[in-house]
């Protein structure tokens, strides 16, 4: 009775609290590659394309996706841009990406959805035009393009989730899948790899019911 009631008054643990108290210094971070995201939007991308060579595929850790390093040359100086984007299914080292709206529809390339044909698959969507990828990233993930709207310039896209969302058409996504599907079909078996799997992720785990 007494310990019924209590709880009720105390109300219940928060998933914010179950990750315990926080602290600058227990972020799983010192052995992430950076954050993933397309190269900048410019002139060239948005008028022509520009060429990108893929010089690594590297593991990302906490992260299901493999991770692309993509040198491209500055339109502008000397020198090579490095960016980090999370690697499709069928990218290698050595490949040529194109970014841009001219760029032809190949797995790893980036275009606007406005030139992406319906039906296919594209992972790496931008919300809004400019923010360099926020959409399906995760291992296996893809979505569809459902249909152009030219007149008002906006693209209907079904998202992993199945839901359906209506975006502006200047906005960028990669394509094909994102690399790494089918990670979830192995049982992980035993507790040790679960623990092993959110040590590198964040403190969701072990999780008590009751």
């Amino acid at each position: 009775g007494v310990g019924h009631s209590a709880e009720h008054s105390m109300g219940r643990v928060l998933r914010a609290q179950r990750k315990g108290h926080g602290g600058i210094f227990k972020s799983n971070t010192c052995k992430r590659q950076g954050a993933a995201k397309f190269r900048k939007l410019d002139f060239a991308e948005r008028q022509g394309y520009v060429k990108g060579l893929v010089k690594n595929i590297v593991h990302d850790q906490g992260r299901g996706a493999p991770l692309a390093v993509v040198h491209f040359r500055d339109g502008y100086k000397y020198k090579l841009n490095k960016e980090l984007i999370v690697a499709a299914e069928g990218m290698y080292t050595g490949q040529f990406i194109y970014c841009g709206k001219k760029a032809e529809l190949a797995i790893g390339n980036i275009l606007p959805l406005s030139t992406i044909p319906e039906g296919t698959a594209v992972c790496n969507i931008e919300q809004h035009t400019g923010d360099r990828s926020k959409i399906a990233r995760a291992s296996g993930n893809y979505a569809v393009i459902v249909s152009q709207n030219p007149d008002e310039g906006l693209t209907r896209v079904r998202l992993p989730s199945g839901m359906r969302k209506v975006l502006k058409s200047t906005c960028r996504a990669m394509i094909g899948t994102i690399a790494g599907g089918g990670r979830p079909e192995k049982p992980i078996l035993k507790a040790g790899r679960a623990y092993f799997k959110y040590k590198a992720k964040r403190r969701r785990w072990p999780v008590v019911r009751g």
